[in-house]
Protein backbone atom coordinates (compact mmCIF):
# COMPACT_ATOMS: atom_id res chain seq x y z
CA UNK A 1 0.00 0.00 0.00
CA UNK A 2 1.25 3.44 -0.93
CA UNK A 3 0.84 6.16 1.68
CA UNK A 4 0.25 9.74 0.63
CA UNK A 5 0.05 13.04 2.43
CA UNK A 6 -3.53 14.29 2.84
CA UNK A 7 -4.74 17.71 3.97
CA UNK A 8 -8.30 17.88 5.26
CA UNK A 9 -10.05 21.15 6.02
CA UNK A 10 -13.02 20.37 8.25
CA UNK A 11 -15.66 22.96 9.20
CA UNK A 12 -17.21 22.12 12.56
CA UNK A 13 -19.52 23.59 15.16
CA UNK A 14 -17.41 25.51 17.68
CA UNK A 15 -18.40 23.39 20.67
CA UNK A 16 -16.55 21.47 23.39
CA UNK A 17 -15.64 17.87 22.54
CA UNK A 18 -15.76 18.19 18.76
CA UNK A 19 -11.99 17.98 18.31
CA UNK A 20 -11.84 14.98 20.62
CA UNK A 21 -14.39 13.09 18.50
CA UNK A 22 -12.55 13.95 15.29
CA UNK A 23 -9.15 12.89 16.60
CA UNK A 24 -10.78 9.77 18.04
CA UNK A 25 -11.63 8.61 14.54
CA UNK A 26 -7.91 8.58 13.75
CA UNK A 27 -6.62 7.09 16.99
CA UNK A 28 -9.35 4.45 17.04
CA UNK A 29 -8.08 3.18 13.70
CA UNK A 30 -4.43 3.42 14.66
CA UNK A 31 -3.55 6.35 12.37
CA UNK A 32 -1.41 9.28 13.28
CA UNK A 33 -2.31 12.93 12.82
CA UNK A 34 0.85 14.54 11.47
CA UNK A 35 -0.37 18.11 11.95
CA UNK A 36 -3.45 19.62 13.56
CA UNK A 37 -4.59 23.22 13.70
CA UNK A 38 -7.94 24.58 14.93
CA UNK A 39 -9.29 28.12 14.88
CA UNK A 40 -12.56 30.01 14.79
CA UNK A 41 -13.72 31.25 11.40
CA UNK A 42 -15.35 34.61 10.66
CA UNK A 43 -18.45 33.03 12.22
CA UNK A 44 -17.68 32.57 15.96
CA UNK A 45 -19.99 29.52 16.06
CA UNK A 46 -17.88 27.67 13.44
CA UNK A 47 -14.28 26.49 13.61
CA UNK A 48 -12.00 25.10 10.94
CA UNK A 49 -9.86 22.06 11.71
CA UNK A 50 -6.90 21.63 9.37
CA UNK A 51 -5.48 18.13 9.62
CA UNK A 52 -2.53 16.51 7.84
CA UNK A 53 -2.09 12.74 7.81
CA UNK A 54 -0.22 10.08 5.86
CA UNK A 55 -2.21 7.01 4.78
CA UNK A 56 -3.44 5.23 1.67
CA UNK A 57 -6.35 6.38 -0.50
CA UNK A 58 -8.72 3.70 0.79
CA UNK A 59 -8.19 4.71 4.43
CA UNK A 60 -8.64 8.44 3.80
CA UNK A 61 -11.95 7.73 2.04
CA UNK A 62 -13.13 5.75 5.08
CA UNK A 63 -12.05 8.55 7.41
CA UNK A 64 -13.87 11.20 5.33
CA UNK A 65 -17.07 9.11 5.36
CA UNK A 66 -16.82 8.70 9.14
CA UNK A 67 -16.17 12.43 9.61
CA UNK A 68 -19.31 13.26 7.60
CA UNK A 69 -21.33 11.13 10.05
CA UNK A 70 -20.28 13.17 13.09
CA UNK A 71 -23.09 15.49 14.17
CA UNK A 72 -20.91 18.57 14.69
CA UNK A 73 -19.10 18.30 11.34
CA UNK A 74 -20.46 20.76 8.77
CA UNK A 75 -18.21 19.96 5.79
CA UNK A 76 -15.09 17.94 5.02
CA UNK A 77 -12.90 19.35 2.26
CA UNK A 78 -9.99 17.21 1.03
CA UNK A 79 -7.52 19.77 -0.33
CA UNK A 80 -4.99 17.15 -1.43
CA UNK A 81 -5.90 17.02 -5.12
CA UNK A 82 -6.97 20.68 -5.33
CA UNK A 83 -5.11 23.95 -5.67
CA UNK A 84 -4.47 25.34 -2.20
CA UNK A 85 -2.23 27.66 -0.22
CA UNK A 86 -0.48 26.05 2.74
CA UNK A 87 1.48 27.69 5.54
CA UNK A 88 3.07 26.83 8.86
CA UNK A 89 4.54 29.17 11.42
CA UNK A 90 7.50 28.22 13.59
CA UNK A 91 9.47 29.95 16.29
CA UNK A 92 13.04 28.66 16.37
CA UNK A 93 15.36 29.48 19.26
CA UNK A 94 18.95 29.15 18.09
CA UNK A 95 22.33 29.69 19.74
CA UNK A 96 23.67 33.01 18.45
CA UNK A 97 27.35 32.94 19.23
CA UNK A 98 29.14 36.14 18.28
CA UNK A 99 30.98 34.53 15.36
CA UNK A 100 27.73 33.04 13.93
CA UNK A 101 25.32 35.99 14.31
CA UNK A 102 25.98 37.45 10.85
CA UNK A 103 25.52 34.04 9.21
CA UNK A 104 22.26 33.45 11.09
CA UNK A 105 20.98 36.90 10.04
CA UNK A 106 21.83 36.15 6.38
CA UNK A 107 19.93 32.85 6.49
CA UNK A 108 16.99 34.58 8.19
CA UNK A 109 16.99 37.20 5.43
CA UNK A 110 17.19 34.59 2.63
CA UNK A 111 14.17 32.79 4.09
CA UNK A 112 12.26 36.08 4.43
CA UNK A 113 11.95 35.37 8.12
CA UNK A 114 12.60 37.67 11.02
CA UNK A 115 14.33 37.72 14.35
CA UNK A 116 11.68 38.44 16.98
CA UNK A 117 13.84 38.24 20.10
CA UNK A 118 17.53 38.78 20.77
CA UNK A 119 19.32 37.63 23.89
CA UNK A 120 22.96 37.58 24.88
CA UNK A 121 23.38 34.06 23.50
CA UNK A 122 20.18 33.26 21.57
CA UNK A 123 17.97 34.51 18.74
CA UNK A 124 14.33 33.57 18.37
CA UNK A 125 13.41 33.48 14.69
CA UNK A 126 9.90 33.54 13.26
CA UNK A 127 9.67 31.62 9.99
CA UNK A 128 6.58 30.85 7.92
CA UNK A 129 5.95 28.94 4.73
CA UNK A 130 5.13 25.44 3.60
CA UNK A 131 6.57 22.46 5.44
CA UNK A 132 9.43 22.15 2.94
CA UNK A 133 10.59 25.70 3.65
CA UNK A 134 10.43 25.19 7.41
CA UNK A 135 12.32 21.91 7.18
CA UNK A 136 15.02 23.54 5.03
CA UNK A 137 15.36 26.41 7.52
CA UNK A 138 15.67 24.02 10.45
CA UNK A 139 18.34 21.98 8.62
CA UNK A 140 20.41 25.14 8.06
CA UNK A 141 20.03 26.17 11.69
CA UNK A 142 21.03 22.78 13.15
CA UNK A 143 24.78 23.47 12.89
CA UNK A 144 24.23 26.73 14.82
CA UNK A 145 22.62 24.81 17.66
CA UNK A 146 18.83 24.76 17.86
CA UNK A 147 17.66 25.14 21.45
CA UNK A 148 13.91 24.85 20.97
CA UNK A 149 11.21 24.85 18.27
CA UNK A 150 7.48 25.60 18.51
CA UNK A 151 5.32 25.18 15.41
CA UNK A 152 1.68 25.81 14.56
CA UNK A 153 1.31 22.92 12.19
CA UNK A 154 -0.19 23.26 8.73
CA UNK A 155 -3.05 25.60 7.87
CA UNK A 156 -4.46 25.68 4.35
CA UNK A 157 -7.13 27.30 2.20
CA UNK A 158 -8.32 26.15 -1.20
CA UNK A 159 -7.55 28.48 -4.05
CA UNK A 160 -10.30 30.09 -6.06
CA UNK A 161 -11.05 28.14 -9.22
CA UNK A 162 -11.39 29.82 -12.64
CA UNK A 163 -14.86 30.71 -13.75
Amino acid sequence: METNRYILSILVDNEPGVLSRISGLFSGRGFNIDSLSVAKTADPHVSVVTMVTFCDAHIIEQIKKQLHKLINVITVNDLTQKAYVERELALVKVHAKTDKRAEIMRIVDIFRSRIVDVGSSHFIVEVSGDSGKLNAFVELMKPMGIVEIASTGTIALGRETGK
